[in-house]
């Protein structure tokens, strides 16, 4: 999941890239091909002049799209050998935008884990997924409270539900959350999924631990199903 600001404009600055149209096809036509390719490959395959070539792979290198890595193509080595070729192939780093933000591979993470452990003991896959999604909360509460030291609690808290892409609104002693990161999935499924949500967030409220703030489902249109609200004096944490 997206920690901050600058891997999020990292992606969207590496998909504008393949904008232009000869960067798009110097990109297409090295992710298909079986072994890394060198400028000159590319160049012929494009018809592009080999420096126009060098200056796209290179910006698409610099854009994570592309890496670039060195080897001799004679299969010589040693003094004589010649120097290594610099040759292109896709990057393994994963470039993901999606507007609004959508976390669906967290829902298919923690739907996998659930089954997977239902499997293997006398636990309902429900049970265990709600478990499991307050458990996955808490790991990446702990962690946003790390990143946010410092902050008070409110602070915090609104950074970390930005960051997660929830898009809260601030709406009197609660949080409203403008955004469902896993819209279809809790269209199809809205029971089993916004159960998950509200426990995943409860989660990452506990990790956070200075919030005040607990999760309850209070659905509504146009909106994420959950609400959070400031504790009761006394109240333990638990789901709504």
């Amino acid at each position: 999941m997206r920690e901050d600001d600058e891997p999020w404009t990292a992606h969207i600055s590496a998909v504008a890239a393949l904008d232009e149209p000869t960067r798009r096809r110097l990109y297409d036509f090295v992710v298909r091909q079986a072994a890394p390719v060198s400028r000159d490959e590319a160049s012929d395959a494009v018809q592009v002049p080999r420096t126009t070539t060098a200056f796209h792979l290179d910006r698409l290198v610099s854009e994570g799209l592309l890496e670039a890595v060195y080897e001799r193509r004679t299969g010589r080595s040693g003094p004589g050998a010649g120097r290594p070729s610099k040759l292109y192939r896709r990057s393994p780093e994963r470039i993901a935008v999606s507007l609004p933000d959508r976390r669906y591979e967290l829902a298919a993470r923690l739907l996998a884990d659930a089954v997977q452990e239902a499997e293997t003991s006398a636990r309902s896959p429900r049970t265990v997924l709600d478990r499991r999604a307050r458990e996955i909360g808490k790991e990446l509460g702990q962690k946003a409270r790390a990143a946010h030291a410092g902050q008070d609690g409110h602070t915090a808290t609104m950074r970390t539900l930005e960051t997660f892409g929830f898009e809260p609104r601030a709406a009197d002693t609660s949080i409203v959350l403008g955004n469902c990161p896993f819209h279809s999935l809790a269209r199809q499924h809205t029971e089993l999924v916004c159960g998950m949500n509200v426990r995943l967030l409860d989660g990452l409220l506990d990790g956070l631990a200075t919030t005040g703030m607990t999760a309850h489902l209070d659905p509504a249109p146009g909106r994420c199903c959950v609400r959070l609200k400031p504790a009761e004096p006394g109240q333990a944490r638990s789901v709504g």
